[in-house]
């Protein structure tokens, strides 16, 4: 491939360049080979049989450009490297016919072996992960719902008013240290991809650092022996497809998904073992618009934590209007008035 600009020079008019003066130009143009692909390659070239100097100032810009463009690949490898996601977006599994038979399958791993029952995903935190992010503080994560909320539109648009159904079955693992319950293929596995390539668009676009290089594969954990990590101490290191070997084609059930969640991977998980969640959309109606009970638990709290500033805005009302000066003299004057009244009106 020739560098940009690099085309134009006619062998013919340049038959008396000296052999040093083409040493010189492959030099140039192997240098500027080496830019093609960076966005600093603008190098022009003149006629080198007009112009004597000019693969001098050439090469000047090209080290200059070099440079620069190693500093900015030294800035981009180190922004990766500090990439930590530590919030993700989760599709969470609310159909509580597909946690029954993942509790069944976890059960009948750990009475294989029960040293495995650490390595299990909890109940109430099963979920489909469609994109993890790196959130640094509060104003970020304010980015983060600002993004959620603009997805919204581009899943409706994706989906044209249909329901997006998750079907679930057979096995499988991540290098025999992750198990997941597999999503079976079919045309929603395309909309999924396109929902996590919206996702992942939208939040880029803000600013915010995510998605990962692999490719997005969705899955069902239910157990990863990370959560345990004693049990390579005692010689655990692997997941033996011997303990799933009964569930390799088993139907789990399938989930209608009616939310996607901004949840946070830190943070402390919410009482149904569901992770902290910062915000949500609603991409469908569940069961005719019915919640589910995550859903009631956060509605419940809210319409407490209501009720108790309520109550203390009343009481701070009340303590200052009884601490303000006079009042007292005031509602004694009133009583006095009208036991006054009450006199006159019984004498006559």
């Amino acid at each position: 491939m020739d560098p940009p600009g690099a085309g134009g020079i006619n062998s013919s008019e340049c038959e008396n360049v000296s052999r040093e003066k083409e040493t010189s130009e492959e030099f140039e143009a192997n240098a500027m080979d080496s830019l093609i692909d960076m966005p600093f390659a603008t190098i022009d070239i003149e006629d080198d049989c007009g112009i004597t100097d000019v693969p001098h100032k050439n090469l000047e810009r090209s080290k200059e450009n070099e440079r620069i463009s190693k500093n900015q690949i030294k800035k981009r490898k180190k922004k990766q490297k500090d990439y930590q996601p530590n919030y993700f977006l989760s599709i969470p599994i609310t159909n509580k016919e597909i946690t029954r038979r993942i509790k069944i399958l976890q059960n009948a791993i750990i009475q294989q072996d029960k040293q495995l029952a650490k390595a299990m995903t909890s109940d109430g935190s099963f979920h489909i992960t469609l994109l993890v992010i790196q959130l640094l503080n509060e104003d970020e994560v304010n980015m983060g719902i600002g993004a959620l909320l603009e997805l919204k539109p581009f899943i409706e648009e994706i989906l044209q008013g249909k329901q997006l159904i998750l079907p679930f079955q057979g096995i499988d693992t991540f290098g025999n240290q992750v198990g997941f319950v597999k999503l079976a293929e079919g045309e929603h596995m395309n909309s999924l991809l396109e929902i996590a390539e919206a996702a992942k668009r939208t939040f880029q676009e803000k600013g915010i650092l995510a998605g990962e290089n692999r490719s997005f594969k969705p899955h069902l954990t239910f157990m990863k022996l990370s959560k345990a990590p004693r049990l390579r101490k005692k010689g655990v290191k692997k997941i033996d497809p011997e303990f799933y070997e009964k569930f390799i084609s088993h139907i789990f059930g399938e989930e209608m998904v009616h939310r996607i969640d901004l949840c946070s991977m830190l943070k402390k998980k919410q009482s149904n073992g569901y992770y902290h969640c910062e915000s949500s959309i609603v991409i469908g109606d569940k069961n005719g618009g019915e919640p589910d009970d995550a859903e009631l638990v956060r509605l419940s709290k809210r319409l407490v934590e209501n009720a108790v500033l309520k109550a203390v805005q009343q009481y701070l009302e009340e303590t200052q209007n009884k601490s303000k000066p006079g009042d007292g003299s005031s509602v004694k004057t009133q009583e006095a008035d009208r036991n006054g009244t009450d006199s006159d009106n019984n004498r006559k």
